[in-house]
């Protein structure tokens, strides 16, 4: 029971010490997988070219609704192909929360229960730059 909750997972990015590759947390390998996705560029991944948001590019989309709405189904459905087997696909959340304009940030919430151990986790993303 002990491996389903504290499984080793190869650390992202991948760095080798003395005692060999860092190891991650199952939380540590979910959130750096949610990173990936968020901040890959769809098209980026060689073989693999649906991988990826680009949310970096959402800082500078006008402020509609509608556009907010497409871009949740995106990242929901990015997210759901991405993380399938360690998260319950129907626990996937994504929220997201505009700043000051002056700001230029973005911050993407993302909520989702490990499928495994039914541990419920929600992981903010600050998305742009900051003045």
């Amino acid at each position: 029971m002990t491996r389903l909750n504290s499984p080793d997972y190869m650390a992202f990015p991948m760095t080798v010490g003395p005692e060999g590759a860092t190891v991650a947390t199952r939380l540590e390998h979910v959130r750096a997988i949610i990173e990936q996705v968020l901040f890959t560029n769809p098209g980026e991944r060689w073989f693999r070219p649906n991988f990826g948001v680009g949310a970096v590019a959402l800082v500078f989309e006008p402020n509609a609704p509608a556009l907010w709405n497409v871009t949740k189904k995106r990242m929901t459905v990015s997210l759901d192909d991405a993380l399938a087997g360690e998260v319950d696909p129907k626990t996937i959340e994504v929220s997201i929360d505009e700043q000051a304009s002056n700001d230029a940030q973005l911050i993407v919430t993302v909520g989702f229960t490990l499928a495994a151990i039914n541990h419920t986790e929600r992981n903010s993303f600050a998305i742009g730059r900051t003045l």
